[in-house]
């Protein structure tokens, strides 16, 4: 385990409240390949922070990279509501790119 996620698990576990120490530690698991782990934390993410987009792109692409289209429609649907909700544009734009990649 890096060290970077070793920090990330000890936020997480005193209780942080940030959904970007929550992203990290889903980006540091994607980055050492451990895409279940990865994916697991994505969706920890979005259970407990709905409205931060990032979690729907990143999770969507390593889900569709992963040969997981249904998976990967359950992370970017929802993220195009989150998006235009948020009115990120560029976010909405990104997602639905991926979308039409799939399957």
């Amino acid at each position: 385990m890096s060290a970077r996620l070793v920090m990330f698990e000890k936020l997480i576990a005193k209780g942080s409240t940030d959904p970007f120490v929550f992203y990290a530690r889903a980006m540091e698991l994607r980055g050492q390949d451990q895409p279940d782990a990865a994916l697991a934390a994505f969706a920890e993410l979005r259970e407990r922070f709905p409205a931060y987009v990032p979690t729907y792109l990143m999770a969507g692409q390593l889900a569709a990279q992963l040969g997981r289209s249904e998976l990967a429609r359950a992370f970017l649907e929802p993220g195009l509501q989150a998006a235009r909700a948020a009115g990120d544009d560029h976010a909405e734009s990104e997602l639905q790119n991926v979308l039409s990649t799939l399957a």
